[in-house]
């Protein structure tokens, strides 16, 4: 199906004309991608033909048909190319020439081999920003390691910050490392696009980002303080490591829900400690909070335990003490804020029918981004982008598809 056939496929969202070609698979190049596209861009994701990227084959199915691909690749195009061989190199190069924005997630040598290094991608559209996302970033000693996005959440701290005191370092159950650097990966591509549109002498960029960088960077507090006081937070469960809360942590209903609490601010634990009927007064410093927040929690975990978990979201409300259930995703799916909010939309799926899946986030009041396709077939846009948007002539296609190229 072309563009001609898609009415809702282009011409909405916040970055609509932009032009990114991926040559990145399974998650942190994408997921950048996958930002881009959602407000509109046109991103051209590149895949080796037969196979495809290795994310169509990862996750739950549905009868055979793989889910999470229908999320991950939503909203862009798909095309085969084998980089292996030199005319596949060269269509790469014009699809480089062709994009604003040329994302990467293969090691430097195989980029240098193939052409698609900062230099010579450099050399083929001098105004393009180059997205490199790599294990542990082009100018390191290991540049050409392997890495994926759990070694680099290992490497960034955030393991090592999670879990009990007492028990083993533990990830998060998603590709956390993977997801916060395709984040950062767009908020990057953003921040160079701009300088782009407002400096005359803009002459390209080139953006080289490891999947360890991201999380490290967002854990503000770690580095400072072993800096300046010569310690290294551990694992304090829910607490914070080293901001610790009066009260934060996660309490078992009487009918099996978990709920969190969070006070973090001396009205809040006050309203804690009158929920549970201690006297106010005595907690009315943050020193006085922290010296008893052992009582508190050891306090709300009775208390919590003795009601349902509806009693207690009641209560909690009433006493203006933040608190939630520890959602899952049925419990996502039947929320009433998630409905008002417009969070999950559904999506007409050539495979699977209708669809449920996150809407485009974050919201924009004029020109939202909007899910025009779920994750396309492999190669399903060859035609259109290599004839309609590159050029390519008959002749040269059929070369390409004769040779198993594309």
């Amino acid at each position: 199906m072309r563009d001609k056939d898609m009415p809702n496929a282009i011409g909405q969202g916040q970055l609509c004309g932009l032009k990114v070609v991926e040559f990145a698979h399974v998650v942190a190049g994408p997921l950048a991608g996958s930002m881009l596209a959602d407000q509109g861009a046109d991103v051209v994701h590149v895949e080796p033909p037969g196979t495809g990227d290795a994310a169509r084959a990862m996750g739950p199915r549905r009868n055979g048909v793989p889910l999470w691909f229908k999320v991950a690749a939503r909203n862009k195009r798909s095309v085969t190319l084998d980089l292996h061989h030199e005319s596949g190199r060269a269509v790469a190069h014009r699809l480089v020439a062709w994009a604003d924005v040329v994302i990467v997630t293969l090691r430097a040598g195989r980029l240098r081999r193939w052409g698609l290094d900062w230099e010579s991608v450099h050399r083929i559209n001098p105004k393009a920003v180059l997205l490199q996302i790599s294990g542990f970033g082009a100018t390191s000693s290991q540049a050409d390691a392997p890495g994926f996005g759990k070694m680099g959440e290992a490497r960034s701290g955030v393991v090592h910050l999670t879990g009990s005191p007492d028990g083993p370092p533990v990830h998060t159950g998603f590709s956390h490392g993977d997801a916060v650097t395709g984040l950062m990966g767009a908020y990057a591509v953003l921040a160079a696009l701009h300088r782009r549109d407002h400096d005359p002498d803009f002459d390209g960029e080139w953006i080289d980002l490891a999947l360890f960088e991201p999380l490290f960077r967002l854990v503000e507090w770690q580095v400072i303080v072993h800096d300046q006081l010569g310690t290294v937070p551990q694992r304090s469960g829910n607490q914070l490591a080293v901001a610790p809360a009066a009260v934060i942590n996660t309490y078992h209903s009487r009918d099996g829900q978990w709920i969190t609490v969070t006070s973090a601010t001396l009205r809040s634990v006050r309203n804690v400690a009158r929920l549970l009927g201690l006297p106010e007064e005595e907690f009315a410093t943050s020193d006085q909070q922290h010296a008893r927040r052992g009582e508190l929690d050891d306090g709300l975990r009775a208390w919590v335990a003795d009601r349902t978990a509806a009693e207690c979201l009641d209560a909690f409300a009433r006493a203006e003490v933040v608190a939630s259930r520890v959602f899952d995703a049925a419990d996502i799916a039947a929320d009433p804020v998630y409905a008002e909010r417009g969070d999950i939309v559904t999506v007409d799926d050539p495979d699977l029918g209708d669809v449920r899946m996150q809407a485009v986030l974050p919201h924009f009041r004029q020109r939202p981004g909007h899910i025009w396709r779920t994750g396309p077939a492999l190669g399903q846009d060859n035609d259109l982008v290599y004839r309609d948007w590159l050029g390519l002539s008959d002749r040269e296609l059929a070369d390409l598809e004769k040779n198993d190229v594309v």
